[in-house]
């Protein structure tokens, strides 16, 4: 926790002035901090004697460790307690007594502070020793306003910036929205960096806050564009808000906006429950059949490549364009192959196995295009058995929707990467959407969409296969692996289709371990 080099930059800066009248609305910011306060993080409280820093300081401490009758003396003559959480030691240190700076390493604070949260009062007696980045308090008496009165004013610095930011935006949100009392619950993610909670109300009422902050870009690989600009990944919230309220408007089961901070990349929406469409024991096929059916019906609709965001503001939705398509199809090469095939490609294959499948791509571009929600798969598919006909479907993860050929979800339904679809189901739900898109449209021609179907299964799986070899190299999430025999699977089936003949052979070359092990 001691100070690193300083960045040539100057430290961004974010405040949020607080205003308590009392202890237990110190108190109630200690439960705000609480919740975004991490192993490794410094936390600086400063201001006069008596305005509340110590107050925070125990209620905080109580909150982490789960010890409400926890005894937590302020730390003036022995400057240094520590406490233990089921996650990480907290330090709690006042450094009133310390007369200079360097005394501070005599109290054993680089071994005490490892791997720990730090609370530090009386920061300023430390100089420059302390770490750049963090949350500062300042807590002010305001007698004017009464003799309880308190004023806090938070200051986060460096990576604390955003993070203050963000929970500014929270706290605002629901007070706005009637749902600041609500109790906070983590939910499990996706693999993304968005994050979710479910909002309980002590009445038992419940939603869901999403946090889906502006993704930051990364590197440029091609045209001078980063990767999720190419593959044409949501940047910012709009892109949901937008598809969200599309859907809503056709009739289909999108959550229901309750409010959304479009800079702060918050949502407060309807809970659809969690019922879902498969459970442990598989697919269950009667909300299967729904989840085709409601595809069918929204590949039947003409549908507007311009969605309102606001009244102000209009969403384009991008093309699922071939450079699109194509990078996505790079991830196998650039993750798969090396970290889980163990295998050194020559810059040539690579260049071979990307014109193979532009030259194969291109076929898709012939047919009408619809809305591509993208990850409509069990993950992300609710059963609602209250509600009628499609909208007995909840939608969600449709964030990244793209203007692309209609095989593409129904790909993603049926040959779901979490969920074992059987070949005979597959084949039958298959059945299922052709007839009802032909009822909708006589000319609807299932051979041309039966290539298509498998053209795009190969390149998602493909896809798929690269991306949860990322997940574990590079994100350090490894429970994606147990699906990679069947992604694999599905990828082998897909490369039999006489439209996967060119492709199929650099698999041969390249990777024949794969088609054989799945043989």
């Amino acid at each position: 926790m001691m100070a690193a080099e300083a960045p040539n930059d100057t430290p961004r800066h974010s405040t949020w002035r607080v205003d308590l009248s009392d202890e237990t609305a110190t108190s109630a910011l200690a439960g705000d901090v609480a919740a975004w306060l991490h192993a490794g993080d410094l936390l600086t409280l400063s201001g006069e004697l008596g305005a509340g820093k110590t107050t925070f300081a125990r209620a905080l401490i109580r909150l982490l460790t789960g010890d409400h009758e926890l005894e937590v003396p302020s730390p003036t003559f022995t400057l240094m307690q520590i406490y233990e959480t089921p996650t990480h030691p907290i330090v709690h240190a006042d450094l009133f007594r310390i007369t200079h700076p360097r005394d501070i390493a005599e109290l054993g604070w680089d071994e005490a502070a490892e791997g720990a949260l730090v609370l530090v009062e009386w920061p300023e007696r430390a100089g420059d020793v302390l770490a750049a980045d963090r949350l500062d308090i300042a807590f002010h008496l305001d007698s004017a306003q009464g003799a309880t009165q308190r004023i806090a004013v938070l200051t986060g610095v460096g990576v604390f910036a955003a993070r203050l930011a963000q929970a500014k935006a929270i706290h605002e949100l629901l007070s706005r929205s009637g749902w600041f009392d609500a109790k906070r619950q983590f939910m499990q993610g996706d693999a993304s960096t968005r994050l979710y909670e479910r909002l309980v109300k002590p009445g038992g009422e419940t939603a869901i806050l999403v946090m889906s902050p502006p993704r930051p870009d990364g590197p440029p690989v091609r045209f001078g564009k980063p990767y999720s600009a190419i593959a044409r990944l949501a940047e910012d919230i709009k892109p949901f808000i937008a598809i969200d309220r599309g859907l809503r408007a056709l009739g289909f089961s999108a959550p229901k906006i309750y409010d959304c901070d479009l800079k702060a990349g918050l949502a407060l929406l309807e809970d659809l429950g969690t019922e879902p469409i498969a459970d442990a024991q598989g697919m269950i096929m009667e909300r299967y059949d729904e989840a085709i059916a409601a595809l069918a019906h929204l590949h039947g609709l003409s549908l507007p490549p311009v969605i309102p965001v606001t009244e102000d503001v209009d969403y384009h939705i991008p093309p699922y364009d071939l450079d699109a398509l194509a990078i996505e199809v790079e991830l196998l090469v650039d993750w798969y192959v090396p970290h889980i095939a163990g295998i050194n490609l020559a810059s040539g294959a690579k260049s071979t196995y990307v014109n193979l499948w532009r030259h194969a791509l291109n076929e898709i571009f012939t047919a009408p295009q619809s809305w591509t929600l993208r990850d409509y798969h069990s993950p992300n598919i609710l059963w609602l058995p209250d509600r009628r006909g499609a909208a007995r479907i909840g939608m969600l993860d449709f964030q990244d929707c793209v203007l692309g050929h209609p095989a593409y979800d129904v790909v993603s339904l049926l040959q779901d990467a979490r969920t074992t679809i059987p070949n005979e189901a597959e084949l039958k739900l298959l059945g299922h959407y052709a007839r009802a898109r032909r009822e909708a449209d006589p000319g609807f021609d299932l051979g041309t969409f039966a290539r298509a179907y498998a053209l795009l299964g190969a390149q998602r799986a493909t896809k798929i296969l690269g991306i949860f070899a990322r997940l574990d190299k590079r994100d350090h999430k490894p429970q994606y692996l147990s699906h990679l025999p069947r992604v694999e699977n599905y990828l082998v089936k897909n490369l039999a289709h006489p439209v996967m003949a060119e492709v199929r052979v650099w698999y041969e070359t390249y990777l024949p371990r794969l088609l054989k092990s799945t043989s």
